[in-house]
């Protein structure tokens, strides 16, 4: 007795869905330059209480602030003749801070660059959610949606319909957080203003059909 082929097809899908952000993601570096290894770390690190004092003063809670990097290194220079000399050193903190009250970045970053002064940099702000499940649901709709024409298309084309779902996978995009301008240095404690706005998250759906004539 032979076996009945089934005639299948296999669609992927994408959908994306916006929400307004709700979780704004800071890297904030310190960075000492001092003649001595000791006094470049020690420094580093008084920089580094300040910014989390500052951060703690807003709101910013003990688990939404990580140190993310640590790096001592020489400051190497040329000289003609000479060759390499260490003309100091350099001791950096990366921190990474979740400020979950977006309508506050302002203030915050504001209080960050005054409390570290010159040796704070802004490396970087990135707007997310704080919960994206919601909105990953949405792209999942608009996924599924989208693999279900091409593939009413395709079986028209094949002159068949589509029959039963014989499976489905989920495959989550990465879309990640919205980045905003990317600042080098901070050089004033003036108040950046930060406009929350919307970040997408994007979901992919892979679904087999059986074809039906």
């Amino acid at each position: 007795m032979g076996e009945t082929n089934t005639r299948t097809i296999t669609v992927t899908g994408t959908g994306t869905a916006e929400a307004p952000s709700d979780l704004l993601t800071i890297s904030v570096g310190v960075e000492c330059r001092r003649a001595g290894v000791g006094a470049a770390y020690a420094d580093a690190g008084t920089a580094s209480a300040a910014v989390s004092g500052a951060l703690r003063q807003h709101g910013v809670a003990d688990a939404d602030i990580r140190t993310s990097g640590l790096n001592v290194r020489p400051e190497l220079v040329w000289r003609d003749g000479e060759g390499q000399h260490v003309a100091g050193y350099v001791a950096s903190r990366l921190l990474t801070v979740r400020v979950r009250q977006v309508a506050a970045a302002s203030a915050v970053i504001a209080a960050v660059v005054d409390a570290g002064g010159d040796d704070v940099r802004l490396n970087g702000l990135e707007l997310g959610f704080a919960d994206e499940s919601a909105v990953l649901a949405q792209a999942r709709d608009a996924a599924w949606q989208d693999a279900v024409a091409a593939a009413e298309q395709l079986a028209s084309l094949a002159s068949a319909r589509l029959g039963a779902v014989v499976s489905v996978a989920d495959q989550p995009l990465f879309s990640g957080p919205v980045p905003l301008a990317k600042i080098q240095r901070a050089v004033a404690t003036e108040a950046i203003s930060v406009e929350a706005g919307h970040a997408s998250v994007g979901a992919s759906v892979t679904v087999v059909w059986e074809l039906a004539v």
